[in-house]
C-alpha cells in the first residue's frame, strides 16, 4: 500500500513525527475486523506497554472512519494520561485491519489514520502495519480479510489473532449505541478495573420497522459496505440490534435508572459481575 503522508524520521523528542520501523512491513503479524472496512489501533507507551504496573499503558480501539480526526487525539490523550509517570520508553502504534475492498474504503481509512497520527505533537513510532492488501486474501475473484480480530496481552505486549465468543456485558446496548451513530468512547477504567457503560442516549433509529421486515440478503447488502466479507453472524447481529433499538427508542430512564452508569467488575473467577455505583 502507499505509505500516505507519514514522515520518515529518527527517534527523539520535540519533532512530533510518525516514525517508520526499521523492520518494514515484514514485521506485520496481525489483522483487523472488517465488518465495515476498518482498522484496529493498538497504542502503547513505556517499556513493554502493559496496561498497569506503573511502567506503561496499552490502548486498543476499533476505528471505522466515522470521525478519525477526533478519534486519534482521543486515543493519544487516553494513553498519555495513564502513562504520565513513565519517564522512559516511547509511544508506539500498531495499525492493523481492513482489506482490499472493492470501494477502497480500507485504503482511505488507512491514509486518514496515518495522516492524523502524523499530525500529533508527540514522536510516535509505527511498529506494526498490517492493513489493506497486507491483510487480504482472494478466493474466486473475491477479496476477504485474512484476520478478523486481534487482542493484546497486556503483560507481554504481544499482539495476537483472536476471535470472541463472549463480547462482554451489555453487548446489545453497546451495539445499539454504535449502530445509532454514537462516537468513540472508552468503557473500561484501568485504574478501578471496572467497565462503565453509559449513561447514553440516541434518537429513534429511522425506518426500523422497514429494516426488520427485510430478508437476510437485503440486510447484508444494504447495511454492510463489504457484504461478501462479513462473518457468519453479521446479519443475526444487525437484526438483534435493530430489535433492541425498536424496543428502546429512548433509553435514558429505562436502561439507566437515575441516569447512572452501569458498572461491571470481574470476580475471582474472571467473570464480569454487575455492581452498584457505591460498591
Amino acid at each position: 500500500m502507499a505509505r500516505g503522508g507519514a514522515k520518515r524520521s529518527g527517534a527523539g523528542r520535540g519533532g512530533g513525527r510518525l516514525t517508520w520501523p526499521g523492520g518494514g512491513l515484514d514485521d506485520a503479524t496481525a489483522g483487523g475486523r472488517p465488518a465495515r472496512p476498518s482498522a484496529t489501533v493498538g497504542c502503547g507507551a513505556g517499556p513493554g506497554a502493559p496496561a498497569s504496573g506503573g511502567n506503561g499503558a496499552t490502548c486498543l480501539t476499533h476505528c471505522d472512519g466515522s470521525d478519525t480526526k477526533a478519534e486519534v487525539p482521543l486515543i493519544m490523550s487516553s494513553i498519555k494520561s495513564f502513562s504520565e509517570p513513565a519517564e522512559c520508553g516511547r509511544l508506539e502504534v500498531h495499525l492493523v485491519g481492513g482489506f482490499s475492498d472493492d470501494r477502497q474504503l480500507s485504503q482511505k481509512l488507512t491514509h486518514q489514520l496515518l495522516s492524523e497520527f502524523d499530525k500529533q505533537d508527540d514522536d510516535i513510532h509505527l511498529v506494526t502495519l498490517c492493513v489493506t492488501e497486507l491483510n487480504d486474501r482472494e478466493e474466486n475473484e473475491n477479496h476477504f480479510p485474512i484476520i478478523y480480530g486481534i487482542a493484546v496481552n497486556i503483560k507481554t505486549a504481544e499482539i495476537y489473532r483472536a476471535s470472541f465468543q463472549d463480547r462482554g456485558p451489555e453487548e446489545q446496548l453497546r451495539a445499539a449505541r454504535a449502530l445509532a451513530g454514537g462516537p468513540m468512547i472508552s468503557i473500561y477504567d484501568a485504574k478501578t478495573e471496572q467497565l462503565r457503560i453509559g449513561p447514553c442516549s440516541w434518537t429513534p433509529f429511522p425506518h426500523v420497522d422497514f429494516w426488520l421486515q427485510q430478508d437476510d440478503k437485503q440486510i447484508l447488502e444494504s447495511l454492510s459496505t463489504s457484504p461478501l466479507a462479513e462473518p457468519p453472524h453479521f446479519v443475526e447481529h444487525i437484526r438483534s440490534t435493530l430489535m433492541f433499538l425498536k424496543k428502546f427508542p429512548s433509553p435514558e430512564n429505562i436502561l439507566f435508572p437515575g441516569n447512572k452508569a452501569l458498572l461491571y467488575k470481574k470476580n475471582k473467577d474472571g467473570l464480569w459481575e454487575k455492581i452498584s455505583p457505591g460498591s
